[in-house]
């Protein structure tokens, strides 16, 4: 229960990663707030956890800003901000255009820099407080085919060391993870979006990590777990990889 007493806000909790972060948050003691512009989505896992759920859109500060508004006055001051909302189209860079662009820097990169910014101030001013963003190894190695999404999570690896460094003398810590490939619905349509070389998409993916198998989202939320506990309590502007090996070979 390392988390007793601590009020967390996950956003895109409806599946995947944010679920199993929910989840485990909870599991840990943690009061969640779970988030997602699929608000039945996010209301089965808070029904599930016991915790709040909350439609909100990444893309706008006016949803970001009622969302937090309305987890705060539910739940009490947030602790742990875990941005975990995430997007892409996959398909070659330069069969892509500027609407594409927008669309996924809006929810990769401009979605976290956003909740962040209204999350943070607070968290300054009580002088705790941890946010966890979810990158990707995709920011820090290149990912053909989301080239887009790939430049999207290397700026969220920067941003990540930069709030760190910001808010180290206010007792708060930022520290992010890098899955690698994870079994979620976001990489397992990759193979239909991506036409061009369907399956192999996934295999080429599972054939550059070590351990040569898909993740699996509670592997990634056990870790977002820790760096939102005391355990982490000396690391910040930190970007864990959870991707079998990526980037070892």
């Amino acid at each position: 229960m390392r988390l007793e007493g601590r009020r967390a806000l996950v956003t895109g909790g409806a599946g995947g990663i944010g679920a199993a972060t929910c989840r485990r948050l909870a599991a840990e003691g943690a009061a969640v707030a779970v988030t997602d512009l699929d608000l039945d989505g996010a209301r089965e896992v808070a029904t599930e956890i016991g915790g709040g759920a909350y439609e909100l859109d990444v893309r706008s500060t006016d949803s970001i800003h009622a969302a937090v508004g309305a987890a705060e006055s539910d739940l009490g001051p947030l602790d742990v901000l875990v941005n975990n909302a995430g997007y892409d189209e996959f398909g070659f860079f330069v069969n892509t255009d500027e609407a594409m662009w927008d669309r996924v820097l809006a929810v990769n990169l401009r979605g976290v820099i956003a909740v962040t910014h209204a999350v943070l101030p607070a968290m300054q001013e009580r002088g705790s407080g941890r946010v966890v963003n979810v990158a990707s190894e995709a920011g820090r190695l290149g990912s053909p085919g989301s080239g887009v999404y790939s430049a999207a999570k290397a700026g969220v690896i920067g941003l990540t060391k930069a709030v760190a460094g910001e808010s180290a003398r206010y007792g708060v810590t930022c520290n992010a993870v890098a899955p690698g490939p994870i079994e979620t619905p976001l990489l397992m349509s990759a193979p239909e979006q991506f036409a061009e070389v369907g399956e192999r998409v996934v295999q080429n993916m599972i054939a550059k990590t070590v351990l040569r198998r898909l993740g699996q989202p509670e592997e990634v939320a056990a870790v977002i777990a820790f760096l939102a506990s005391d355990d982490a309590s000396y690391m910040t502007g930190q970007t864990l990889g959870v991707s079998g090996g990526m980037g070892m070979i």
